[in-house]
């Protein structure tokens, strides 16, 4: 009787995406999980996690197969995918210090290299460790970009809700290519490969022949409305919600009467004005006006699609970049702005709107890693001064 072999994956990242994709991988049946946390390590491996998902039950001390406090710890052994679920913030630490421990010529020599899928917002995220291991000479590098759409959080250290709903969509990563639009043999047999995984567990998986179509496109959302959320502290229904209708109902923010009319004439045509710059980018990439590229109407129905959502009296959604900086945490400001802004430069285009957003949300990340810094200082000294 044959048997399915199983896999070794490493997770990278185990905060509320990285939780929910080590429980999908592992209750496949066809990967054996190895998760790395660092800042919460110690309650995971005394209680375990605790799910509280919509869609996979609540869960009580769940742990993967094998906790690791650190990468360094992990690189024991190969893996056939390693993913990675932290967040992008090449300015804070770059991906490749993240994984050094996989990327040194030891590890490579003992194991080879394994299949990275990096499951992170934004673009060229990918471009460091691609060149990080092309460096080492084993071969091309196997790389899966990922466009993921999850509602999950981390309501304490070992303790990550989850609604209904969780998706990826799989692409092979393709150095400085954005044109090809057919995945080669060895391509789909990888993306398959990792696909029939996480589909096993429970997951919705799309594979295409073209990621970085659908990465942009998500990126339009976060530069038109995490930013703007991000900068003004508010969440969006601040712009585009209703007040309540009767008195007893109750709910913040929403529109007021006395400026809803400048709201209207120039907030909402300023968020659509810079999703028209992305569109112009996005034509200089090579992107064409079709379904399956970039279609023009993306501007119009990434905006009303949020304005339809966000109307709604219980909406209380916070972008994942205004809930890290109330939280005193890095935004993903160069992945998400920055490295449109430096697209644009590089194919000589002017996108003043986004540029103008990068530039003051280049404020707010200053000084959120001068907190950092400064809590950080107050801790070391705390912890050398006599008692």
């Amino acid at each position: 009787m044959s048997t399915v072999p199983i896999k070794d994956v490493l997770v990278v990242g185990f905060g509320a995406v990285g939780t929910i994709y080590s429980h999908i991988l592992k209750r496949s049946g066809l990967a054996r999980v190895t998760a790395v946390a660092r800042s919460n390590y110690d309650i995971v491996k005394d209680e375990g996690l605790h799910i509280e998902s919509r869609k996979y039950g609540d869960i009580k001390g769940w742990r993967p197969d094998r906790l690791c406090r650190s990468v360094l710890e992990a690189a024991d052994r190969p893996y056939s995918f390693v993913l990675l679920t932290t967040k992008a913030l090449p300015d804070v630490i770059k991906t490749t210090k993240v994984l050094s421990p996989l990327l040194s010529a030891d590890y490579a020599e003992r194991f080879g290299q394994p299949t990275y899928v990096l499951m992170q917002n934004g673009l060229n995220v990918e471009v460091d460790l691609y060149n990080a291991v092309k460096t080492l000479g084993k071969g091309d590098p196997s790389l899966v970009s990922t466009a993921v759409w999850i509602g999950t959080n981390l309501k304490a250290p070992n303790v990550v809700e989850h609604n209904d709903f969780d998706r990826v969509t799989l692409g092979a990563y393709r150095h400085n290519d954005f044109t090809t639009t057919v995945n080669s043999p060895q391509e789909t047999a990888l993306l398959n490969d990792l696909g029939k995984i996480l589909e096993a567990g429970g997951s919705t998986v799309l594979i295409v022949p073209e990621i970085q179509r659908m990465k942009f496109a998500k990126n339009f959302w976060n530069v038109g409305f995490s930013s703007f959320s991000t900068l003004t502290r508010y969440t969006l229904p601040a712009i585009f919600r209703q007040p309540p209708e009767v008195s007893s109902v109750s709910y913040q923010p929403y529109v007021s009467p006395a400026t809803a009319d400048l709201i209207s004439a120039y907030t909402i045509p300023a968020i659509k004005a810079t999703l028209d710059e992305l569109l112009i980018l996005g034509r200089a990439l090579g992107f064409p006006d079709t379904p399956e590229g970039l279609p023009s109407s993306a501007v119009t129905s990434v905006l009303e699609s949020t304005r339809a959502l966000h109307t709604k009296p219980n909406s209380n959604h916070v972008p994942s970049m205004l809930l890290d900086a109330r939280k005193g945490q890095p935004i993903e400001v160069e992945v998400i702005l920055g490295e449109v802004v430096r697209m644009a430069r590089e194919r000589n285009l002017e996108l003043p709107r986004v540029e103008t957003l990068y530039a003051l949300l280049l404020i707010v990340q200053n000084q959120i890693l001068r907190e950092m810094e400064a809590r950080e200082q107050t801790k070391r000294l705390s912890i050398v001064s006599p008692q």
